[in-house]
């Protein structure tokens, strides 16, 4: 089992940068991969960005490609999202997930935190 707890969020200027933060329990953390996704008000749930159990690769959603850096510290149980240059469309709630490596949903979610950019 694991648990996750985010934590970062804030109100930023456009322009501004934040990092977020999402502090794992449990002994398995290193094995699994781990993703941020985020949700807008009246809008779905989407995927941000996602790291494998090493930090060797990594994926974003082209909105945040060069603006958006995901990293793992494995032997601090941490999940990080670096954000910058942030733009007011991406304010929402960000959510921490992870799931292990041969499956394909993620299972694990952390209660969110979130993310105001004023313009």
């Amino acid at each position: 089992q694991v648990q996750l707890v985010e934590s970062g969020g804030g109100l930023v200027q456009a322009g501004g940068s934040l990092r977020l933060s999402c502090a794992a329990s449990g002994r398995t953390f290193s094995t699994y991969i781990m993703g941020w996704f985020r949700q807008a008000p009246g809008k779905e749930r989407e995927f941000v960005a996602e790291i494998t159990w090493n930090g060797s690769q990594t994926s974003y959603r082209d909105s945040v490609k060069g603006r958006f850096t995901i990293s793992r510290n494995n032997v601090k149980n941490t999940l990080y999202l670096q954000m910058d240059k942030l733009e007011p469309e991406d304010t929402a709630v960000y959510y921490c997930a992870a799931r292990p490596t041969v499956t394909r949903n993620y299972n694990y979610w952390g209660q969110g935190t979130q993310v105001t950019v004023s313009s």
